[in-house]
């Protein structure tokens, strides 16, 4: 492919997206470029602290406990608060108690305030994915999901070799990094960011959708196809975190070394940052059943693939076929639960679908080792492949006639406020420059 096509194809693929949005996505980047307590947290607790292996694990599962605990209360603040309180409140809080873990000695102050730590850290995901369905056009959303999970793992991929510098000189400096640069992402939205919660405007002439009641969390739970969604995206997420729970212990035990595993996770999160882009490009106007059936059939036996692998480059190439999954379904699912979602339930539907992926982080581990001890790895990477296959037949029978696309909603007065102005601008300057969109 030409330099000019390849310029082409990535100007078409930041083009034509609102400011905010762009403001939006800086602020996930920063986020993720200050990832330091998920990252090393384990490190911090045995080497650093010197506690053992089993009170790290219960550590990261209250973590994960708070996590779960904060999914549905920040999407009930999205939609009662505004997504920008949310996001500002929880980014706030996740900044001071990321820097109060950092002066903590005793084991049950660690504890307590890593599930603390897990619940501010999470709750701002909803309120994000709800803006981002707001400020975007229907249209454009699958490419917008994308970018924002192109910068999750951009940040991510980046901050995970500077945290490890900063761990060497100083585990406090790390929490600290990150207390810092999570307050800079409150200044973002809190400067930048206008509300774009849909404001009630019953008799407005606005369509009854948008103007009705708010939609309860009863009424989430009633929706069957999609909590069938969510039920899925739990057994997705389920086969997901065995790259960072069951993939390092069954090389561990094939003889690996923990740099060995570093390297071929990393080639999930450079797959990621080299394709995600193009990739997006070729899929963002097929059919999105097809989509998520083919990426669910190609993470089960992604992962199931590893119970052949024997040298490093083998474990490389399974990380390579569902690397390929991750890519297609990410934005897929993302798009497809804003596409179910009514307008003015968008932040308890997205608190519910962050909880499924929270719920998987805690039983991951445990299903993991559970598998292992008693039947070994060979039998968890089976598994991989029967989940896989399970969730690939449920998302065929629950996207039966699924609904058209809605077509763009009419601008309300903060729809307008946010995603009004020229476009963003195209290739690197829109994305180093948003302010100029």
């Amino acid at each position: 492919m030409s330099f000019a096509r390849l310029r082409r194809s990535a100007r078409e693929s930041v083009s034509g997206l609102p400011r905010a949005f762009w403001w939006l996505w800086a602020s996930t980047l920063v986020n993720r470029l200050g990832a330091f307590v998920a990252t090393f947290m384990a490190l911090y607790l045995t080497l650093e602290r010197g506690y053992s292996a089993s009170f790290a694990g219960l550590v990261a599962a209250l973590h994960g406990l708070g996590g779960v605990a904060s999914s549905l209360v920040a999407g009930v603040m999205a939609d009662r608060l505004g997504r920008r309180p949310t996001m500002l409140v929880a980014q706030v809080s996740t900044a001071g108690s990321v820097a109060l873990l950092g002066f903590m000695e005793h084991p049950a102050a660690i504890a307590a305030v890593a599930m603390l730590v897990g619940m501010t850290s999470n709750a701002s995901r909803p309120a994000v994915q709800a803006m981002m369905a707001d400020i975007v056009r229907p249209e454009d959303r699958v490419r917008a999901f994308a970018l924002n999970y192109w910068a999750i793992n951009l940040g991510f991929a980046v901050s995970s070799v500077a945290a490890g510098l900063v761990a060497e000189y100083s585990y406090l400096a790390g929490f600290l990094g990150e207390a810092a640069l999570t307050l800079l992402c409150a200044v973002l939205v809190f400067v930048k960011l206008p509300e774009s919660r849909p404001e009630a405007a019953a008799g407005a002439g606005e369509d009854p959708e948008s103007s009705g009641a708010e939609v309860g969390l009863g009424a989430v739970l009633r929706d069957g196809r999609f909590m069938g969604i969510v039920g899925l995206s739990f057994l997705i997420s389920l086969i997901y975190t065995q790259g960072s729970v069951g993939l390092p212990v069954a090389m561990g035990a094939a003889g690996f070394s923990p740099g060995e595993y570093g390297l071929v996770i990393a080639v999930n999160g450079v797959l990621i940052v080299a394709l995600q882009l193009p990739v997006t490009r070729f899929i963002e106007d097929r059919d999105p059943r097809r989509l998520l059936v083919v990426s669910s059939l190609l993470v089960g036996y992604g992962f199931a693939l590893t119970a052949f692998a024997g040298p490093l480059w083998s474990y490389a190439l399974a990380v390579c076929v569902w690397t390929l999954a991750e890519i297609v379904n990410a934005p897929t699912q993302m798009s497809l639960v804003v596409r179910l979602s009514p307008v003015r339930g968008r932040g308890r539907y997205q608190g519910m679908y962050t909880m499924s992926w929270a719920v998987a982080s805690l039983v991951a581990p445990l299903m993991s080792g559970f598998v292992i001890d008693r039947w070994g790895a060979g039998w968890l990477w089976a598994s991989t492949g029967v989940l896989g296959t399970v969730a690939a037949g449920g998302y065929w029978f629950l996207m039966r006639g699924l609904p058209e696309a809605e077509p763009a909603p009419a601008p309300t007065r903060t729809a307008s406020t946010t995603a009004s102005g020229p476009a963003a601008g195209s290739g690197a300057a829109a994305v180093a420059a948003p302010a100029e969109a």
